[in-house]
Order: structure tokens, then C-alpha cells, then sequence
């Protein structure tokens, strides 16, 4: 079986004047279907570029990226924006609820412009709010509910289209330790059902303790892709070693 993600010598650059800026160098990388991949690295290392083609939210300036075996390089932007509403599901930093809406109501919306029915709406939504431990919460407003809660209702919108991929970018940046824990049991939980997920993160321990497989970056190229026991225990760069010492009682 090929991998759900491929990606061979991939560039991404930008021009700034007469300037070059090389924010991915080359890198190659691939996810099978249900790892969980952590990608981390210092600020402006390029994981937050590279997960941004994964996920399809830009386009690689060269190289060669297959997701599910279909080359994605030339597609368009309707294409790309298909791929992304049925395929893959993301999380960020900002939890992007919309405050007017019910808890329920946000979970529905993807639903609601993917045309389901009400019913199959409502029925999808709960569920989705069900695995995250928020079924509870569906009448609330995103305002009654703690960063920590909103930040599940956002896992929950995104599980209720049945992504191929979920995708996380510094989910726990914005919260206290407490609710750090909260949202990253969540996503232990989802990695135990072998959902495939990329997470790229500052969380070391949970990258060590939770993940298939760690990708350390540095100035946009792949340093070191293995196990955690491996790279946390060997790392075989003196630059991952640096990061480590640096982030690793990072909570």
C-alpha cells in the first residue's frame, strides 16, 4: 500500500526583493495511513510550511507531493479546496468558533455546506462532540466554555467530516498547563483509534510519550525523521540535541 502522504524534494520559496527565502530546502517525507507524525523545531524551522502543503492549504514552488497516490502539484484552487472538505480535517492555534452559534451548531457547519440532511447533521455533530467528552456542552456557546473546551469543540468540528488526515498546528500554544493536558488527552485518545494525525508542536513530552514518529526541522530541511526512543534517546545532530536540551521540560 502507498503512503497517504509523499512528498520528494520539496522546495517552497518565496522572493522578497532580489532575495531568495528558502522556508522548505528539499525536504522529502512520508506518513502511512494511521501514524501519528509530530513535526517540531524551533520557530521558522519550516513545520508549519510543510504541514501547510501537507494539508494542502498551499502549494510546494517544486518537488513532487502525492497525497493518497494523487499528485497535488498542479492543482487548482478549487481542486485543492475540494481536497481539503473532503479529505482533511485541521486545528490551530485559534479555536475559530464562531461566538453566536450554539457548541452544536459550530460542530454542524462543515456538515451543513457538505449538504447533509438536518438530522444527519445533528446526528454526525453529536457524535463528534461525544468523542471529545463535550456532548454535554452541544446548547452552550463557545463563551461559557473554557479555552481548553472550545479548543475540543474544534477537534470535534473538524472529526465530523471523517478526515483521512487530522491536522494540528500548535494546538496547546494559547492555553494554561492545565488545559493543555485537557486537550492533549483528547488527542492521545484519537491516536489510540489509529487515526492518521500531524501535529506540529512544542510539547515535547507528549511528542515523545504519544507519537509514531518525530520529525525534527531545522531551516527547512528534515534533520532527523524516526521513533521517539530513537531520536529522544540518539539523536544523531548536534542541532537536535541543542533543541532538545532547550524544550524538552516544555509542558
Amino acid at each position: 500500500m502507498p503512503p497517504l502522504v509523499e512528498m520528494k524534494d520539496v522546495y517552497k520559496i518565496y522572493h522578497m526583493g532580489d532575495t531568495e527565502v528558502h522556508a522548505l530546502d528539499g525536504i522529502s517525507l512520508t506518513i502511512n495511513k494511521g501514524e501519528f507524525v509530530a513535526i517540531v523545531g524551533q520557530s521558522g524551522s519550516g513545520k508549519s510550511t510543510c504541514m501547510n502543503i501537507i494539508g494542502c492549504l498551499d502549494v510546494a514552488t517544486k518537488g513532487v507531493y502525492r497525497l493518497n497516490g494523487r499528485e497535488i502539484n498542479n492543482y487548482s484552487q478549487d481542486e485543492l479546496s475540494d481536497v481539503r472538505n473532503k479529505m482533511l480535517g485541521f486545528i490551530f492555534q485559534q479555536y475559530n468558533l464562531l461566538p453566536k452559534l450554539t457548541v452544536l451548531e459550530n460542530v454542524e457547519l462543515p456538515l451543513l455546506y457538505a449538504g447533509l440532511s438536518d438530522a444527519e447533521q445533528e446526528k454526525r455533530a453529536l457524535a463528534s462532540l461525544d468523542r471529545v467528552g463535550l456532548k454535554s456542552k452541544a446548547k452552550n456557546h463557545p463563551t461559557q466554555l473554557s479555552g481548553g473546551q472550545q479548543q475540543r469543540v474544534s477537534i470535534a468540528r473538524a472529526l465530523a467530516l471523517d478526515p483521512e488526515i487530522l491536522f494540528f498546528d500548535e494546538p496547546t500554544s494559547a492555553l494554561d498547563p492545565e488545559l493543555t493536558a485537557e486537550v492533549l488527552r483528547v488527542i492521545k485518545d484519537l491516536a489510540a483509534q489509529n487515526m492518521t494525525m500531524v501535529i506540529v508542536t512544542h510539547a515535547m513530552q507528549f511528542a515523545r510519550d504519544v507519537a509514531d514518529r518525530v520529525v525534527f526541522m531545522d531551516k527547512g530541511v528534515v534533520l532527523e525523521d524516526a521513533a521517539p526512543a530513537e531520536l529522544f534517546g540518539n539523536p544523531k545532530h548536534q542541532r537536535t540535541r541543542e533543541f532538545l536540551s532547550r524544550y524538552l521540560n516544555d509542558k
